[in-house]
């Protein structure tokens, strides 16, 4: 049954930061991914408020090995940057540094810039912390307009914040900010954290306002690869395939089972998906 195309499946380098960005690239030419989803963070990818790496190099360097970057994401969870930062010297270093991910992002060619609410703080109301975060990505959407990017909103688990964890809360956002360059994106992991399906996302936002996917395994926690989980992987594609969602599914692998071995984690993973193709 063929319910995707071999470029649909995305690769990510997070799994692979022990491991140099050639390394990556190779073991994902080799793995059979032709997609990448670009984790800007070290030692991959240099991104701060200031400045960033060569995109025309790391752009050739994917090339040579078939592989187009689509998607940038910039590193919000290990460093401060952050959308709903309380501090106003560290807001405006957070807007600045995510107007770089997008200035990277375009120089790589990407059409999707991947985000999600911020954090706020516990001791306050929050409130507080959404109108932050809300206005933080209302300016980005704005900057992303004149880039050619699209902002694409997951949402996290309770432990990761207090803001955005379900699609109602991602469906606010949407409506707050009410802009063409401000999307959602689905992450199945904060997904079937909250006991949500793939099915109700899509009722709820529409097929047209979901431009783009972390699709990976779990149970629901972890973000595993595809056969370490519970999830059923034919079914959640038919659910993708009758909502006529025609964009990435990446494999944002995060568990540290797979630090030492991504490769070969990788090659079981894209395995899983060539029945479908």
């Amino acid at each position: 049954m063929k319910l995707l195309r071999p470029d649909q499946v995305s690769g990510m380098n997070i799994h692979y930061k022990f491991y140099s960005l050639e390394y990556f690239l190779e073991s994902q030419m080799r793995a059979g991914f032709k997609t990448i989803e670009l984790w800007a963070g070290s030692p991959h990818f240099f991104l701060s408020n200031l400045e960033y790496d060569d995109c025309k190099k790391v752009s050739k360097m994917a090339r040579e090995r078939g592989l187009t970057i689509q998607v940038i994401t910039p590193e919000n969870c290990s460093v401060p940057y952050q959308f709903a930062a309380g501090d106003p010297d560290l807001y405006a270093k957070s807007f600045e540094y995510f107007k770089k991910g997008l200035d990277a992002g375009e120089e790589l060619g990407c059409k999707v810039m991947a985000v999600h609410s911020g954090r706020g703080y516990l001791n306050e109301d929050r409130e507080e912390g959404w109108k932050r975060g809300r206005d933080m990505l209302a300016r980005l959407a704005d900057y992303a307009g004149t880039k050619g990017i699209t902002l694409a909103m997951e949402s996290l688990r309770p432990d990761e914040t207090n803001l955005a964890t379900t699609v109602d809360d991602v469906k606010r956002m949407l409506t707050e900010i009410n802009h063409p360059n401000f999307k959602a994106m689905i992450d199945t992991c904060p997904m079937g954290v909250a006991g949500e399906t793939l099915q109700q996302w899509f009722d709820t936002l529409g097929a047209e306002n979901i431009v783009h996917m972390h699709f990976i395994d779990g149970t629901p926690y972890g973000h595993l690869i595809w056969g370490d989980g519970n999830h059923n992987l034919k079914n959640w594609l038919e659910t993708v395939n009758k909502n006529g969602y025609t964009g990435l599914l990446s494999q944002e692998i995060t568990a540290s089972d797979y630090y030492q071995k991504p490769f070969e984690a990788d090659c079981r993973n894209f395995k899983m998906f060539e029945p479908y193709m």
